[in-house]
């Protein structure tokens, strides 16, 4: 068993303990919050996803400034594997949040400045992965997208701030150099976990996904060879 499939089972039982105890903590061990309820519970599970979002399009960033400097396959492997696993979480922040604003504001959806920049983000990056998608093979998509990417990320201290400049309904940031609101030691300790849990799973989904976008673009180029080789084999034995 090579090195790398080692890491990544480790990282796949290590998330699954993380999520297991997470689980636990989330609906057993913390105390149920007084003015929303159970429904609060989503809380751990909203922030958690919108850290390894926002991470993921962080590592967006990385890899697009390393194809762009060094040209590099294993840099725009990156950024393209992270920008799925970032929607993918992105979706998951959406969703939970409107899951939870229902009981908390007694709507699914509102234009709050945090919803409507969180929204943006996840257009930008649809975006993203709608140019990887669709654009021809080649250089040329690659930078397009490396450039979107890196130009996408300014979205992301946008939302972490829009609670400090704008009026919200969303409560003051809990945690990050702008925090200002305050969190009980047992709830901080259960996002605490959280975010650890999900952090280890994005980075086992993400060794996955990179593995497996290794055998696309071999299987691509074994393809190329053989549709290559075809005709000029027949024009040879034409001649």
């Amino acid at each position: 068993m090579t090195t790398n499939r080692l890491a990544r089972n480790a990282l796949l039982v290590t998330s699954a303990a993380l999520m297991l105890l997470t689980l636990y903590m989330v609906f057993i061990w913390v105390p149920t919050e007084k003015n929303l309820g159970i429904s609060q519970r989503i809380f751990y599970f909203h922030v958690a996803q919108a850290w390894v979002g926002f991470f993921a399009f962080f590592w967006v960033v990385v890899g697009s400034v390393g194809y762009l400097w060094k040209r590099s396959q294993a840099c725009d492997r990156l950024a393209y594997s992270s920008a799925e696993i970032g929607m993918l979480f992105t979706t998951l922040m959406l969703v939970t949040g409107v899951t939870w604003a229902k009981p908390a504001w007694g709507v699914w959806w509102t234009w709050d400045p945090k919803l409507t920049t969180s929204l943006i983000l996840w257009l930008i990056y649809a975006a993203y992965l709608m140019l990887r998608a669709y654009s021809p093979p080649g250089d040329q998509g690659s930078r397009f997208a490396a450039v979107l990417g890196i130009v996408g990320f300014v979205d992301v201290p946008i939302i972490y701030l829009s609670v400090v400049w704008w009026r919200t309904v969303h409560p003051p940031l809990v945690v990050g150099p702008a925090a200002t609101g305050a969190l009980e030691p047992s709830m901080r300790t259960v996002l605490m976990v959280a975010t650890i849990a999900f952090t280890f799973l994005f980075a086992y989904l993400l060794l996955e996904r990179l593995s497996l976008r290794r055998s696309e673009e071999e299987t691509d180029r074994a393809r190329v060879s053989v549709e290559y080789a075809v005709p000029e084999r027949r024009a040879m034995e034409g001649t």
